[in-house]
């Protein structure tokens, strides 16, 4: 009790040092507290790592908690951790006491930094900024220490403030339009965090504690439970607009094709949503100013229900003629999260050879439409099962599965997916936290695709990307080409709290938590070391600090008995050649040397974490940069020669313009995004022209394709 006390009045006395404190005092509610309590008892029993929740826990839950508050350490003084320092081994006690005043009062304090930095922040723009001195600014402060005191705060966020209006003035802006953009930067945080619930400052608590036990358990709130689920099948009911916040309006940032707000005719790109109402001719609630989630939870709801929006025009003025726009609700599909298919040409030596890649960004599935019997229901197997009967009517010579920045998802789905390239057989074990080894296998006989096959992937390729990977490295049965991936070999499922507890209304969230560990048929595990590529690609990635070698406590990696499997095709005897070919291009390939040294580049900058606030010097780097970029375009003419047909601009997509995604106008931030989609891709490119290298050489060679193909 005397504990509590104390918590309690350190909360009130952190509100109380700052009167200007734009934000609520944020306090735990019961329902918080128990649902806390009983995923401590979900996890102390059934995770994969049976750790007991204990002071040995509780410190690295506070370790946690505040890297997931501070990781950057600009808001939090060293005083303040010192004053938290006795917390450090009584989380464990507050979940088990059902008792989260602790957590809530260090959010408090940190709330409260926040503001104070913030308003230090924006006194400094009446006065500007000297950059004629030498001085530099490390951008990155995960490794360093906390500020000491107060002045010591204060000038790290002076840099930080001249930085923001440095890169403002490279760009061209005077100013006075610096001193408005910026100090509307700083309203816009402060309006933000005045907006943080109680809900939020849970769900980062829990997150804290789940993955003190390992990387990938989490925490999921009832929102995050919702937007998890139609991540996984890739649909919901609404109206068919992203949306997003710009000046405290809810923005249309783009209409579905297919969907209700797109079908009306009523809505474009740029309105503003001011009210919702639920049903025909109901009263509108106002949503101005609104956390972005919570009118999105308004405009959502029952399948053919009505929603009744009051809409700004998007060239109407703030004072402007409001629009009142009846929709009925519809399920829409997330075809953009989908997979998808291309066709790309390779012309070499008087030949030209199509390669089909399919692209899929998750190993998605409606589980409960599944579970319905609903043939129909949405399944990553299943489209690429479609795409890939399209792909045979193209006569395409090879096929590319584009897996970078796939993160993972179903199991089954990965394993599904696998029987679409091989015949019956194991393509995954798993073992329990007692030890249990399982097989997982493709049962359906039959192949849709039997050509000649690649698999390209990235560091964040993760989970069911590195399952189906691996699994087709080791039957043989395609060339996986690009940077090793992320190295996540655990399972995870889903647990409802709710059903545990038997509550009739959703109140304590999810958890998704380990239960086992995945290995490859081979016998080995993906775990920290991934999938290892057949063919390297340049990492683009910081292995440091981005997979799961970067997770103090990730599981080790590993290695079971094999599976009883058997290869259906082996590609030794045409790698080195496949190799060889590769250097040699590159070799000669100006973009792709140019992107090597882009990523030189960018790691030196990485390593040095220091950026000049002197303006010229900055304009000197910005003058250089823009030099060589430049002469890299040239060059790469010159490369094509002067008959050359292709009209692709290759300039920079985006030239930092000091601007945050929200303060740009809409048409500026959409064209960015279309520059950077239409943009080359040179990796695409040549993990396109080694599959077209392959085909090349298995059709010289019929002895050779015999033993490769199934």
């Amino acid at each position: 009790m005397k504990n509590k006390l104390l918590w309690i009045l350190l909360a009130f006395a952190a509100a109380a040092l700052d009167t200007t404190h734009a934000a609520p005092l944020l306090m735990p509610l019961q329902q918080q507290s128990k649902a806390a309590h009983l995923s401590a008892d979900v996890l102390t029993r059934y995770h994969y790592k049976h750790i007991p929740l204990d002071d040995i826990l509780s410190s690295k839950i506070f370790d946690n908690y505040l890297k997931m508050l501070d990781g950057e350490k600009v808001f939090f003084l060293q005083a303040d951790i010192d004053q938290f320092a006795n917390a450090r081994t009584k989380l464990d006690d507050a979940i088990l006491n059902e008792d989260l005043s602790i957590p809530f009062t260090i959010y408090n304090r940190y709330q409260q930094r926040i503001t104070e930095r913030i308003a230090y922040a924006r006194s400094l723009l009446k006065k500007g900024f000297d950059f004629e001195s030498k001085e530099n600014y490390q951008y990155t402060r995960k490794d360093a220490p906390w500020p000491k005191s107060e002045g010591e705060a204060n000038d790290l966020w002076r840099k930080r403030a001249k930085n923001d209006w440095l890169r403002l003035k490279l760009a061209g802006k005077d100013d006075k339009s610096i001193a408005e953009t910026l100090g509307k930067r700083y309203d816009n945080s402060l309006l933000s965090l005045a907006k943080v619930k109680s809900d939020d400052v849970f769900q980062n608590f829990m997150n804290a504690y789940a993955m003190a036990i390992d990387p990938h358990t989490n925490y999921f709130g009832i929102r995050a439970s919702e937007e998890f689920d139609i991540s996984m099948r890739l649909s919901l009911v609404g109206i068919g607009a992203v949306l997003y916040d710009k000046d405290e309006y809810t923005t249309i940032k783009e209409l579905l094709a297919g969907g209700p707000a797109a079908l009306s005719g009523k809505l474009k790109i740029g309105d503003r949503i001011v009210g919702v109402g639920q049903g025909k001719n109901s009263p509108t609630t106002d949503v101005m100013g609104w956390r972005i989630d919570d009118t999105v939870a308004l405009i959502r709801g029952a399948e053919d229900s009505v929603v009744m929006l009051d809409v700004l025009p998007a060239e109407a003025g703030p004072d402007g003629q409001h629009k009142l726009i009846s929709l009925v609700r519809k399920k829409i599909s997330l075809d953009k999260q989908a997979a998808k298919k291309s066709i790309l040409e390779v012309k070499e030596g008087g030949v030209t050879r199509h390669i089909g890649v399919i692209s899929l960004p998750g190993f998605y599935q409606d589980f409960a439409a599944r579970q319905n019997g609903d043939k129909d229901f949405k399944s990553a197997t299943r489209d690429v099962s479609r795409l890939l009967e399209e792909l045979k009517k193209d006569k395409v010579d090879s096929v590319l599965i584009d897996l970078r920045n796939n993160g993972g998802g179903s199991l089954n789905e990965a394993i599904e997916l696998t029987g679409l390239f091989i015949d019956k057989g194991p393509v995954v074990q798993q073992r329990d936290s007692r030890g249990n080894v399982s097989v997982e296998s493709d049962t359906n006989a039959g192949l849709v695709w039997n050509g000649p096959l690649g698999v390209l992937i990235n560091r964040a390729s993760a989970s069911a990307s590195e399952i189906f990977a691996a699994a087709i490295q080791d039957y043989g049965r395609g060339v996986v080409i690009g940077e090793p991936s992320f190295g996540k070999g655990t399972v995870q499922t889903v647990v409802d709290l709710d059903q545990i507890a038997k509550n009739e209304k959703q109140k304590f969230g999810e958890l998704k938590m380990t239960v086992a560990q995945f290995f490859r048929i081979n016998g080995s595990t993906t775990q920290l070391r991934g999938v290892t590529p057949d063919i390297s690609l340049p990492m683009l990635t910081d292995a440091e600090n981005f997979g799961e070698s970067s997770y103090d406590n990730a599981l080790p990696w590993t290695q079971i008995k094999a599976a009883d499997y058997r290869p259906a095709g082996d590609l030794t005897g045409i790698l080195s050649t496949l190799i060889a070919i590769h250097d040699l291009r590159i070799s000669k390939d100006k973009d792709f040397q140019y992107q090597q040294e882009d990523i030189a580049e960018f790691n030196a900058l990485r390593k040095k974490n220091l950026i000049s606030l002197n303006e010229a010097d900055r304009r000197k780097e910005r003058k250089a940069q823009e030099a060589r970029l430049k002469l890299h375009e040239k060059d790469r003419k010159t490369a094509q020669g002067a008959n050359t047909t292709d009209n692709e601009d290759r300039s920079p997509a985006f030239q930092d313009d000091g601007l945050q995604s929200n303060e740009r106008n809409l048409d500026a931030d959409l064209a960015i995004e279309k520059a950077n989609k239409n943009a080359k891709d040179v990796l695409l490119n040549e993990a396109v022209h080694i599959l077209s290298d392959e085909v090349g050489l298995l059709k010289a060679n019929p002895k050779l394709a015999a033993s490769i193909l199934p």
